[in-house]
């Protein structure tokens, strides 16, 4: 397995789930070697079950929100989707300043190489990303775009397209989001909380860099053109014989069967006070938009309280997809603080963008190992 050389950790002192924020530029640091790309033919997972439970349980996720994943044999082959028409040429081919570090971010998210929320900024899931970029393609690792990375960038299609907002983009429903889990129980939803949200969580940009793109279009109206990150046709990934998560680096890594890592997602891992679980584990049961019972029992600090059981949706405290391990209490996640994904620290369990944790939910099978390396 092709794992030496991860990237050294970023930092961050917020605690699980923080208000939405807009997070600070931060410095690049230097980085390391990794592995090579060979991806072989995608495959889908039937989505789960969503039966609500029928109340509270010692269990971060409902057994009732919870299926099985297939076995690798009973992965039934991927059917066509129907794709957006985009155009050939990119509608900007800045290589640059706001723009041209945003179309790298998009153009690596597209390879399967991950710079968390897309937001033309520096810092260190972007650095990050743009070495693993450089390993999977077979270029020198220096972390910086230079005229060979955006040459094998640009061949990943275009970064930019323009998209007319759709009647359901702009429909919601869209609700504030308390902040105790409390009252989060109370609400029928954990649906976003404005349109930014919403489509920044479907093009994965930064709901301020979207808006940004866009001066003076109002977001909020169906009919409306704008122009946006070319994420809605990634392919999907292949299945992965491995998952590492390496907490040093903040990074979860997808392997093949020849021990090389093929895609790469930033991730937020544990704590000092909730740790990681350094060790090997398998993928054990899938749900795809669970309720979440919350056990203040389960939280080190958290005040005594009863148990809660929190609705669906993308601003649950584990986003919309939560896949076990065979380790209880633990598995990978979603997030409603996307922007945050790296920088901040968890409960122990493994948290992801919402859109990278379905994505890489269609690329693991049950059984499928996790080794978590500090």
């Amino acid at each position: 397995m092709v794992l030496a050389g991860l990237m050294g950790s970023g930092s961050g002192q917020a605690q699980d789930t923080p208000p939405r924020q807009v997070q600070p530029v931060q410095s690049a640091p230097s980085v390391e070697p990794s592995s090579q790309l060979k991806p072989p033919v995608p495959t889908p997972i039937p989505p789960p079950a969503q039966s609500p439970p029928s109340k509270p349980a010692d269990v971060l996720v409902p057994p009732a929100d919870e299926r099985p994943l297939p076995e690798p044999a009973a992965i039934p082959p991927p059917e066509p989707e129907a794709l957006p028409e985009v155009p050939v040429a990119d509608i900007r081919n800045d290589r640059k300043g706001f723009v041209g570090l945003l179309r790298a971010q998009v153009l690596m998210d597209r390879g399967w190489v991950s710079p968390g929320e897309i937001d033309g900024r520096p810092g260190t899931n972007t650095v990050r990303a743009i070495g693993g970029f450089q390993r999977v393609s077979g270029l020198d690792v220096t972390g910086k775009l230079d005229d060979a990375t955006w040459e094998a960038l640009e061949k990943r299609g275009p970064a930019l397209v323009r998209y007319t907002l759709t009647e359901a983009d702009v429909k919601g429903p869209f609700r504030p989001m308390p902040g105790s889990m409390y009252g989060k129980a109370k609400l029928p939803a954990l649906s976003y909380g404005n349109i930014g949200e919403a489509l920044g969580e479907k093009f994965h940009v930064r709901p301020e860099a979207l808006a940004r793109l866009n001066p003076g279009k109002d977001l909020a109206v169906a009919g409306t053109e704008i122009m946006v990150p070319n994420v809605l046709d990634i392919a999907r990934i292949p299945p992965a014989g491995r998952i590492v998560v390496s907490e040093a680096a903040k990074l979860l890594m997808l392997i093949d069967p020849d021990g090389k890592v093929y895609a790469q997602f930033p991730v937020t891992t544990g704590s000092v006070r909730d740790p990681l679980p350094i060790g090997e584990w398998e993928l054990r049961s899938v749900a795809k938009d669970p309720h979440y019972n919350y056990n203040p029992k389960l939280f080190k600090g958290a005040k005594p309280g009863p148990l809660a059981t929190l609705p669906p949706g993308p601003n649950s405290p584990v986003g919309v997809m939560w896949m076990g391990l065979s380790k209880p209490h633990y598995g990978i996640h979603g997030t409603p603080e996307p922007g945050n994904i790296s920088k901040t620290q968890s409960n122990g369990c493994i948290r992801m963008t919402n859109w990278s944790v379905l994505q890489v939910s269609n690329a693991v099978v049950r059984g499928t190992p996790v080794t978590l390396i500090p």
